[in-house]
């Protein structure tokens, strides 16, 4: 039986390996959200930054909920493989930058041991768009989202990001310890502010003697990340053991491609993340923006249109010829509503998302993809559709892509078999019995509320071309839809 990672003593000489001694370093880092976008990310810039420039800075992983990744790590000793694909080929990782994992539920004493102590310096998030409970009218805590209601009913018992990050700024505010930069690495519009303000709303409701004290000494950079990572396969595990010879409960698998664009604020340090390749700026806005509406954007489009034509991956989107045009002409779109950004040229972009999209040995699901449309369409298709339409540009990339969402919403394909919508508002996008109608549907998603921009439901072109997509999309299926838009 093939041994299991725990040391990296055993590794042959063609595996990439922790290029210090894990021993010398201890922990400044608490990072929530132990997923594989944060193994393949974070950890590995972190990785990269204690190989060229030491420091206290390994990571303390903490699920919130689940428990799988602190039993797959803590075996291990934290060490775990990235398997980087490329068009060229797969090389294999072995990250040591995790110093342990911990799972809220089943290791609270740890977790909240972790966020109090003075050697942790950066708390950083990977949690998804729905994980945080904002209300996206307000920019503040939703108290309807399950984490919001229960920290704010038991403050002291905290369940969800607002409540653990208030609760612990509290607890060293008592203790007389620094506050911790709060690093958000999820894509969210203008992250770091974004959070900032929802903690402060959060602590108006739960700890009102806090909100000062966020407000004047709490940093929250702003953060743009990019590193396509799929939902571990069936056959990644076996991928790893076979390239590194032992046994990895924990392996993940992405693109060879990263990027990482930082606001350089943390008041009490950081690692040298730029040994890595990560670029620290003062406005991190147009960085974001472009990824959100070129790369994020475009992935929502393909992933509804293609997976309602029957395609499961993001590759066999990209070799569907009718598709890999509208994968273009949403690029082209999409950064035709940017304004110019020194040293990046929008078109070399484009063209290098696209052939990352057809990367043949990347199994990225566009199932996985479409998950959560509600939180992801505001920036990633709305957002540009308004700035279209002030600069009376064409529209109909976006209304296409945003028919695509609605036309998932149904939860059926065109051969009238089923999928789980897996949407945080499933309830209310299906709330009323299925429209038949493409003036239905519109009609009972524009009534949500805070869903769709008003001045997108009020514009008459923006509806009109809505409309006409939609309606190809029910009366004569996806793939006519498609096929059409692709001639047009």
């Amino acid at each position: 039986m093939t041994h299991r990672l725990t040391s990296i003593d055993t590794l042959s000489d063609n595996v990439v390996r922790p290029a210090y001694r894990r021993e010398d370093h201890g922990s400044g880092i608490v990072h929530i959200g132990l997923g594989a976008f944060h193994k393949a990310h974070q950890a590995v810039y972190t990785d990269d930054a204690l190989a060229v420039s030491g420091g206290d800075w390994r990571i303390i992983g903490v699920s919130l909920r689940s428990t799988t990744a602190a039993e797959e790590l803590t075996p291990q000793n934290g060490l775990y493989t990235v398997v980087e694909r490329g068009k060229e080929g797969s090389r294999a990782r072995v990250i040591g930058a995790l110093a342990g994992a911990l799972s809220l539920q089943a290791d609270r004493p740890a977790v909240l041991h972790a966020l109090c102590a003075p050697a942790t310096r950066i708390v950083s998030l990977t949690v998804t768009e729905k994980g945080y409970g904002i209300d996206r009218s307000t920019g503040g805590a939703n108290p309807d989202h399950p984490a919001i209601a229960a920290d704010l009913a038991d403050p002291d018992n905290p369940q969800g990001v607002a409540g653990l990050l208030v609760w612990a700024l509290k607890a060293r505010r008592a203790a007389g310890t620094e506050p911790f930069t709060v690093l958000c690495c999820d894509n969210l519009p203008e992250n770091g502010p974004l959070v900032r303000s929802f903690l402060i709303d959060f602590a108006r409701r739960a700890a009102p003697d806090l909100v000062a004290h966020i407000e004047s000494e709490v940093a929250f950079p702003a953060t743009m990340v990019d590193r396509i990572t799929p939902a571990r396969g069936t056959g990644t595990l076996k991928l790893a053991e076979d390239m590194i010879g032992l046994r990895d409960a924990a392996a993940i698998e992405c693109e060879a491609f990263r990027q990482w664009v930082i606001e350089d604020s943390f008041p009490q340090g950081r690692p040298d993340w730029a040994a890595g390749g990560a670029l620290f700026v003062k406005d991190v806005r147009p960085f974001e923006e472009m990824k959100l509406r070129m790369l994020n954007g475009t992935h929502s489009m393909l992933a509804y249109s293609g997976f309602l034509a029957g395609h499961t991956y993001v590759r066999d989107v990209m070799a569907d010829p009718a598709l890999a045009q509208l994968v273009r002409r949403h690029l082209a779109a999409a950064a035709a509503t940017l304004d110019p950004l020194p040293g990046v040229d929008l078109g070399t972009y484009a063209e290098d998302l696209a052939r990352r999209f057809a990367n043949p040995h990347l199994g990225h699901e566009t199932y996985q993809i479409a998950m959560d449309g509600s939180e992801k369409m505001p920036q990633r298709i709305f957002s540009p559709a308004l700035d279209a339409l002030k600069r009376g540009q064409s529209i109909e990339a976006f209304a296409f892509a945003a028919a695509a969402w609605m036309r998932y919403t149904l939860g059926q394909r065109d051969d009238g078999s089923t999928y789980e919508l897996r949407d945080p508002m499933q309830i209310a996008l299906q709330a009323s019995p299925a429209p038949s109608s493409a003036d239905g549907i519109i009609g009972h998603l524009n009534g949500i509320a805070g869903l769709v921009p008003d001045a997108l439901k009020d514009n008459t072109a923006w509806q009109t071309a809505l409309a006409v997509n939609l309606d190809i999309m029910l009366t004569r299926g996806m793939r006519t839809a498609i096929d059409e838009a692709a001639a047009s």
